[in-house]
C-alpha cells in the first residue's frame, strides 16, 4: 500500500446497494460534519472534528476511487468519467460509486456484499489556516474548517483505528502542532525578555 505521507487519512463505513440492474453500486459518507472523532493512544486523547463549512473551497476536480489507497491497484471508479459522484450535503460528503467491470472489482464488491469489506477512507490536505488545536489538560482537540484538496476517497479492509501506520500519523500530527507550539512560546518569552531589556512598550 502506497500512502502520500503529507496526505491525511480518516474512515468512515460504506455499503453495496441492492439495484435491479445487477450493477456493482456502492454509497457511503466519505466524510461526515460535526461529528467527532477520539483516539485514544496511550494516556493521551486526541479529537477531530471536521466542521460543516470545510469542504466549501475544496479541489474535488478530478478524485479517484482506490483499494487501500493505493496507487498502484486499478482505481475503481472515478469522478472524471462519471463513475464516481461526490455529493456535499448537510451530513457530509456523500459517495456514489459505479464500479467498472473488471476482475478486481468484483472480487471487491463481492467483499463489500458480504461485509468483508465495510469501511472506506479519504485522502486529503488541510488549507493553510483550515484548521484550529486546542490543548486541554487530558484532551487536545483539533476543528478542520477548511479542506484544500481532496485527492481520493478509498475502500479499506484494514479499520482506521486499527491500522497502526496511519492510526500513529494522528499523533505525529499532534506532536507536530504542540512542538510549533512550543517554538512560539519560547519566541515570545525571547520577545518579552528582550522588551524589559530595552524597556519597551510601558
Amino acid at each position: 500500500m502506497t500512502i502520500k505521507k503529507d496526505r491525511e487519512h480518516r474512515l468512515i463505513e460504506i455499503r453495496a446497494v441492492d439495484n435491479e440492474e445487477n450493477k456493482m453500486l456502492i454509497e457511503g459518507y466519505a466524510i461526515t460534519f460535526d461529528k467527532p472523532a477520539t483516539h485514544q493512544y496511550g494516556s493521551r486523547k486526541f479529537t477531530e472534528t471536521i466542521k460543516r463549512g470545510a469542504l466549501d473551497k475544496t479541489d474535488m476536480k478530478d478524485v479517484p476511487l482506490r483499494y487501500n489507497h493505493n496507487d498502484t491497484w486499478l482505481i475503481m471508479a472515478r469522478t472524471r468519467n462519471k463513475s464516481l459522484e461526490l455529493i456535499v450535503d448537510d451530513v457530509g460528503l456523500k459517495i456514489r460509486a459505479e464500479l467498472l467491470d473488471t476482475q478486481s472489482n468484483r472480487d471487491a464488491y463481492m467483499a463489500i456484499q458480504a461485509g468483508l469489506i465495510d469501511k472506506m477512507s479519504f485522502a486529503f490536505n488541510v488549507a493553510d489556516g483550515g484548521d484550529t488545536w486546542t490543548f486541554g489538560e487530558n484532551e487536545t482537540t483539533r476543528e478542520v474548517n477548511s479542506i484544500a484538496k481532496l485527492w481520493d476517497v478509498s475502500v479499506v479492509d484494514t479499520p482506521f483505528y486499527d491500522s497502526t501506520s496511519i492510526y500513529a500519523r494522528s499523533f505525529d500530527l499532534l506532536e507536530s502542532e504542540e512542538k510549533r507550539l512550543d517554538s512560539l512560546n519560547e519566541l515570545e518569552v525571547e520577545r518579552l525578555k528582550l522588551k524589559i531589556k530595552f524597556g519597551g512598550d510601558k
